[in-house]
This record gives C-alpha cells, sequence and structure tokens, in this order.
C-alpha cells in the first residue's frame, strides 16, 4: 500500500499544474457545499429561533373556541382571570416563564398616513418581553401603568416618518364588534432585526390594551417559555386543561418547519449538482492521464504486474486528489463560513410577515453536515476515478506497448 502511494504521489507530480486545479476543483464544490449548508442551517434555525421569541413561545395556552385567523375579542374566545392561570402554569418545575397576552388588530395613523397592525396588550415587566426590551432604539420601554404609550417597530416608524415621542391615533376592534380610536404617544421604537414582525406589530401595556378592546380581565393567550424545549410534551401532559387548547411551537411553526424539509431535499439536488462538476473534473484529470501512460501501463503489464494493481494505483491517485481536495475545502469553506458567522448575509424581509426571518442570516455549519459533506466528496472522487482505472487496467499489453508516445 505504501509503495502505490509513493507512485500515485509521484504520478500526480507529472502534471502539477493538471492535479493542483483538479483537486481544487473539489476543494472549492465541498467549500460551496459547507456555505450552502451552513446558509440554510443558519436561516432555518434562526427562523425558529425567532419565531419562538417573539411570538409562538414553546407553548400557547387559549380558550377552546379561540380563532387566531380571526383575532376574536369575544369574552367566550378568550381566557377569564389570565394573571391566574399564567401563575399557575409559572409554578411548575420546567416553566421559565407564564405571561398572559391579548392580540388585537387596528390601524394606526397620522395626518397624512395609516398603516394596518396587529396589537400586543403585554405585561411590560414580564421576562418574556425581554427581545423586545433589549431591541429598544430610541425612547423608553413601556410601563405597567401607562396609558397613553405605545411602542412601535423601526420599520413603521421609517414607513410613517415618526419618532420617539410623537403622537398617533390608534384604531382597534372591541370585544362588541366595534371601533375605538384613541391618540397616543410613542414612548420608543423597537427592533428585533426581523422585518416581517417589526413592520407589522406594536405593543400597549396589557391592562390598557384590555380597557381599550372592551376585554376586561381577559387575555387571547398564556406565552410560555420553557426551560428546555425537549420539556414541551411533559409540560403539556402535566398542565392536563381540557376546557383550554394548548398548542406546542411545532405546531404553530409547521410551515417553518415543512420549509426547512423542503429547503433539505432541494439542497440534496444541490449536492448532487456540484459534486457531479467535481467529479466531471476528477474523471476528465484521470482519462487525460490514462491516455498519457498507455504505453507505461503497458510495459507495468508486461512485466508482470496484475491488473488489479494498475487498478490500485489509478485508485490511490483519485484518493490522493480526494484527500488534498478536501483538505483545500475545509480550509477554503471554513474560512467563508467564519466570516458569514460573524457578520452574515443582509437578505432583507422580502416584505413576509407568515415567516419570521431575520434581516440577517448568519450561518451556522454543524459537525455532522461537516463530516457527512467531508465524507460525500471523498465517496464521489473515488467513484469519478473508478472508471479510468478500469480502463487502465484492461488495456492489453500488446496493444498499450504499440501505442504512441
Amino acid at each position: 500500500m505504501i509503495q502505490l502511494l509513493k507512485m500515485a504521489f509521484r504520478n500526480l507530480g507529472r502534471n502539477r499544474r493538471r492535479s493542483f486545479f483538479s483537486a481544487l476543483a473539489v476543494g472549492m464544490g465541498l467549500a460551496l457545499l459547507m456555505l450552502f449548508a451552513s446558509f440554510i442551517e443558519g436561516e432555518m434555525g434562526s427562523a425558529i429561533d425567532s419565531a419562538i421569541r417573539l411570538q409562538s413561545g414553546h407553548l400557547q395556552v387559549r380558550a377552546q373556541s379561540y380563532d387566531e385567523g380571526k383575532t376574536s375579542l369575544k369574552w367566550e374566545d378568550l381566557i377569564e382571570d389570565p394573571d391566574q392561570v399564567a401563575a399557575q402554569i409559572a409554578s411548575l418545575a420546567p416553566v421559565r416563564v407564564a405571561t398572559p397576552r391579548l392580540f388585537a388588530s387596528g390601524f394606526v395613523s397620522t395626518r397624512n398616513e395609516s398603516a394596518g397592525v396587529r396589537v400586543y396588550g403585554i405585561d411590560p415587566l414580564s421576562e418574556a418581553n425581554d427581545p423586545y426590551r433589549i431591541g429598544m432604539l430610541s425612547g423608553e420601554f413601556l410601563t405597567p401603568d401607562d396609558r397613553e404609550g405605545i411602542l412601535i417597530g423601526q420599520p413603521l416608524a421609517d414607513k410613517l416618518g415618526l419618532k420617539a415621542g410623537d403622537r398617533v391615533s390608534l384604531s382597534v376592534n372591541t370585544s362588541n364588534g366595534d371601533v375605538q380610536e384613541q391618540a397616543f404617544s410613542i414612548r420608543g421604537i423597537y427592533s428585533t432585526w426581523t422585518g416581517g414582525f417589526d413592520g407589522v406589530t406594536i405593543f400597549l401595556p396589557l391592562t390598557k390594551a384590555q380597557a381599550i378592546t372592551q376585554a376586561e380581565n381577559h387575555a387571547s393567550t398564556i406565552f410560555v417559555l420553557l426551560k428546555d424545549a425537549s420539556q414541551t410534551e411533559a409540560v403539556v401532559a402535566a398542565l392536563n386543561a381540557p376546557r383550554l387548547q394548548i398548542l406546542t411551537w411545532t405546531e404553530m411553526n409547521d410551515v417553518i418547519i415543512q420549509t426547512e424539509d423542503m429547503a433539505n431535499s432541494y439542497m440534496g439536488v444541490f449536492y448532487l449538482i456540484v459534486l457531479g462538476i467535481s467529479a466531471t473534473v476528477i474523471i476528465n484529470t484521470q482519462i487525460m492521464s490514462v491516455f498519457e501512460r498507455t504505453r507505461e501501463i503497458g510495459i507495468l503489464s508486461a512485466v508482470g504486474m496484475k491488473g488489479r494493481r494498475i487498478l490500485a494505483m489509478f485508485l490511490a491517485e483519485s484518493s490522493l486528489l480526494a484527500v488534498g481536495g478536501i483538505v483545500l475545502g475545509l480550509i477554503l469553506g471554513g474560512l467563508v463560513v467564519a466570516y458569514f458567522t460573524r457578520y452574515g448575509f443582509y437578505i432583507g424581509n422580502f416584505g413576509m410577515t407568515g415567516i419570521l426571518i431575520m434581516d440577517r442570516i448568519y450561518t451556522q455549519l454543524t459537525l455532522q453536515d461537516t463530516v457527512s459533506l467531508t465524507m460525500m466528496a471523498f465517496i464521489v472522487t473515488l467513484l469519478a476515478g473508478l472508471y479510468p482505472a478500469v480502463a487502465a487496467s484492461r488495456l492489453e499489453p500488446v496493444e498499450a506497448l504499440r501505442a504512441e508516445k
């Protein structure tokens, strides 16, 4: 084996430029696959994380008749005495925080423009609101007793030309089907760097949201964050609330999970295309090597070298090209992924509101992806070198010796 590797290394050194560029083709293919795999992992991971932190939580507890699509404010569709329900849920050991929230639809208007919004009534002191509190760009966060203050997202502020301290008119639907309008001051402008969320979501203190919508002591949902997402099913079983519906983060983010599965399927096709191009380069390199060394192969066969040993020699050359290409690919791919892990891709929000994708995607490369892509690149390179190796091993010595130099 050592002798075969030495011969393979010597043979590749005969045309160093061609060998280098062949290995580089494998390396660039591997680097590209690492980049795309890390992009998909980062994008989907970011979408799930954003959805849990900003919108769904790990669990939501709602009235059985509540319809999120209709944003119902009828008392029979809401949770009565939500603070008490939230306290009972928060007493469970796996629960990090449980807080009531009230949702309503409405319009924010200035003198010249207006925009449709979704109103979140929140407990400003709850830990669940840290993503909004941390993302404050100007002004200050809400307080529980604030009766005239709202928070708006930066995209909405930019659209309407607003800043902290400005006055706006907010119109919301109420529990009896009417529309209630009131002037508010913008206490602050926040950003979660998720344009699809920030552009349509405004915040009111829960008590004020209950008052303006005439929901009184009711809430749309109990928003629950767990200490460990793996405890989700255990908490659902522990709640045992037959008169309430309990939704898990997987159910509420089904679209994201399906999108991830579909993206992984398409990535499999992309992997095959990229590796197919790399394999073509290896096949061309090895076929050229066979043509150039036809007489040499004939001499080796004439002095007693078996066909399987000639086959092994060419496969050893393919293995060295694969190893060299993989090393180059890991270096190139590692550097590119490290850059985008730190600085990210800016993609904007594409105007989407259904999936909470951050405006900037940060790549995330897992060890599993790295190992699987490396093995895939090595196997494909070996398979690419198999046809030229078989062709070389089947050359007849007499015909090979007659070949022109």
